[in-house]
């Protein structure tokens, strides 16, 4: 099959989001789209999906235009999408998701065929190399399997073309890994591949072309066994882009955070974390690396406030903080940038000066007594839209209107933007851009410099490696490595998350 897009433009009010833009697939090959958030992606793949209808343009198959009204259309030309945010449900098994809306029927149609169910999704499991059990329930899958059935979705449904949008945002590295090896099996089948992305290495490793959009138009095609990443960057934000973190050597002040013997469980008693100790100096980096599900993310909750501690002592600057809520931490000076943006650092509904405002609504200025200065709020929200660069039609814009990296830069804005002792950033850079990357990477690098302690938890090694001054290695629960940046690499930090390597803590 080839899929041929040409000329599409789709306009939203104040706002051309696809202008005349043209792209082509053809079965057997894996097409990379990169470019920043906001410049189009999504959209695009949404008109192609029948999801909008487009201005102008046409959407061909083999040469014959198509009109799609809905994904129903779409899938039944044979084009099948995986979306970022997985679309199962967690109490069913994997077969009863993978044949919902299609689902074969026994005694005239009045039942379920829950057999015929699990065979064809086994015989599509093991086809395309994915081991899944028909009868495993989602919720009780990691996210990499769960990734699997929804690819198992599409290609129940005969699609040909397959468009994965940001595919390994949520991804550990092993189960990256496992997910190029499913896309070359599904190339060598002859499907063809849109890989949707803003990771310019993962693009340059895996696809056969890359075609990169800028503020809704196509800029130009790459070869990937030719062009460089930092040439990609350049192409995508229309400037040079440093993919390194530029920072100097400092020696760290006096200890801010220090975290002693921290245990957290869950309802039934099991600790998520495990007797964990480490301290945050003053202007010093400290990265915490390791595999999703290792008690990053417990951790974290239990030092801002949000889980309970069930054993030790957490001190700022010598304060015990231990049962301190949300608000104390904000009123002690401590930001957080929460793991999941979507979820727990913004609402979709509010506007930008509200989310701006969430954390500070009710000190001066923005409030005065039992009521909020709207006028106050709306000017601090233009300050810090024009400081940290959020690009956004007005603060008076839904925020869940926003590309995901300007929603990012609007927590960002939000948490640094006054006095700190110590910032807590989780996943800061997850599913964003090249240059949103690098902008949020230099606000983590200012602060440092400032003399904040800042503790950085995510599952991208590159960034915690770029990041850290010095590194913490989570798994199962407890802190088995605490290691130099200068005087460790990749593979070391790597061998500890899996497991592989003794504790140097």
């Amino acid at each position: 099959m080839e899929l041929e897009l040409r000329g599409i433009t789709k306009r939203f009010p104040g706002v051309v989001a696809n202008d005349d833009v043209n792209l082509r697939v053809r079965g057997g090959e894996v097409l990379a789209l990169v470019g920043e958030n906001g410049a189009g992606k999504s959209t695009l793949m949404n008109v192609l999906y029948g999801l909008y209808k487009a201005d102008e343009g046409e959407i061909l198959i083999d040469g014959v235009p198509q009109h799609f009204t809905s994904p129903r259309d779409a899938i039944a030309a044979g084009i099948g999408m995986v979306h970022q945010h997985f679309m199962l449900v967690p109490v069913f098994t994997v077969a009863e998701n993978v044949v919902m809306g299609v689902e074969p029927t026994a005694f005239g149609g009045i039942k379920l065929d829950i057999a015929t169910a699990r065979a064809q999704v086994r015989s599509i499991s093991e086809q395309y190399g994915m081991h899944l059990d028909p009868d495993a329930k989602i919720e009780d899958l990691p996210v990499g399997l769960q990734q699997r059935v929804e690819i198992i979705k599409v290609l129940f449904r005969d699609a040909e073309i397959v468009v994965f949008d940001e595919p390994t945002a949520v991804l550990t590295p092993q189960e990256i890994e496992d997910f190029f090896v499913i896309v070359e099996t599904l190339k060598a089948d002859g499907k063809g591949i849109v890989f949707i992305t803003h990771k310019l290495r993962e693009a340059l490793r895996i696809a056969d072309r890359i075609e990169v959009l800028r503020r809704g138009k196509t800029v130009g095609e790459a070869d990937p066994t030719t062009v460089k990443d930092t040439e990609l960057a350049e192409m995508m934000v229309g400037r040079p882009v440093d993919l390194v973190v530029a920072k100097e050597v400092r020696e760290p002040g006096p200890t801010v955070l220090d975290v002693r013997d921290l245990t957290v469980r869950e309802p039934g008693g099991r600790a998520l974390v495990d007797h964990v100790s480490f301290q945050v100096h003053a202007g010093e980096i400290v990265g915490i690396a390791g595999v999703q599900g290792n008690g990053q993310t417990e951790l974290v909750d239990a030092l801002v406030g949000l889980r309970r501690i069930a054993e030790g002592r957490v001190a700022l600057q010598g304060t015990d903080i231990t049962e301190a809520d949300p608000r104390d931490m904000h009123r002690h000076g401590v930001a957080h940038i929460p793991e999941d943006r979507q979820r727990e650092g913004i609402v979709k509904d509010f506007d930008v000066t509200e989310n701006l405002a969430l954390t500070a609504y009710y000190t001066a200025p923005l409030s005065s007594g039992v009521s909020i200065d709207w006028g106050s709020a709306r000017e601090e929200a233009a300050r810090l839209v024009d400081q940290f660069d959020i690009r956004t039609p007005s603060v008076t814009t839904p925020v869940g209107t926003l590309s995901g990296g300007n929603q990012q830069k609007v927590i960002v804005a939000r948490e640094l933007s006054r006095e700190l002792k110590l910032a807590i950033a989780c996943q800061p850079t997850r599913g964003i851009d090249v240059g949103s990357i690098e902008y949020i990477h230099e606000r983590i690098v200012a602060l440092r410099d400032a003399g904040v302690a800042v503790l950085v938890v995510s599952t991208e090694l590159d960034e915690v490696m770029a990041l850290a001054d010095r590194v913490l290695v989570m798994y199962r629960g407890t802190i088995v490595a605490d290691l130099q940046r200068a005087s460790t690499d990749h593979n070391e930090v790597g061998l500890y998350m899996a497991g592989a390597k003794e504790s140097a803590a």
